[in-house]
């Protein structure tokens, strides 16, 4: 009895440390200094949610530029349902699938020159990226452009405008996140909301 009550207490003391007060003041913490974030970085228009910064989402019109495919569970970009496909890079089940929204890229796309960028054609291995690479952007451009009715040179700039790069370059590459390039899109071209 004497070792199992000090060890009892130390359980119960544990607990309320590492299982209440801790998870509490992180909370705290992250609410005082990074409230955006802590909040699901949240993008609000028109005093409305309308996504987060942090999870994709699908865009399939043509004035619009389109994100990574999605592999989560049955609907896409379902968030409790993170995950990627898990398939093999020589499973022929994937194969087929990029085969597909290879074909579907270029007829949506048939202005665009050179290879279809291999972001556009597969998932992330979470299923929710809601970046693409400037390149992939830049390949949609002219689909966009003449869709919004806008210069070509006018949609790369606001490519450019909406690409975030890494603090230093070895650090990762540059990329856009495609929810606010597209309402980026919107702001500039109000009435194709």
């Amino acid at each position: 009895m004497s070792l199992l009550r000090p060890a009892l207490s130390l359980l119960v003391l544990l607990t309320l440390l590492t299982g209440g007060i801790y998870p509490l003041l992180t909370m705290q913490f992250g609410q005082w200094f990074f409230q955006h974030n802590a909040q699901g970085s949240l993008i609000i228009r028109d005093n409305q949610p309308i996504g987060s910064a942090l999870i994709g989402q699908i865009f399939t019109r043509n004035d619009l530029f389109w994100g990574r495919p999605s592999a989560t569970g049955d609907a896409p970009y379902n968030a409790a349902a993170s995950s990627g496909s898990n398939l093999a890079g020589s499973n022929p089940v994937l194969d087929e699938a990029v085969s597909q929204r290879v074909a579907a890229l270029r007829a949506a796309n048939p202005q665009a020159a050179g290879a279809v960028p291999v972001e556009l054609v597969t998932a992330s291995a979470s299923g929710l990226d809601p970046h693409i690479s400037p390149a992939a952007a830049r390949w949609q451009a002219p689909r966009v452009a003449a869709a919004r009715q806008l210069s070509l040179a006018e949609v790369e700039r606001l490519i450019e405008a909406n690409t975030t790069r890494p603090l230093l370059p070895f650090l990762g590459e540059p990329v856009v996140n495609v929810l606010q390039l597209n309402l980026a899109l919107d702001a500039l071209t109000p009435d194709n909301r």
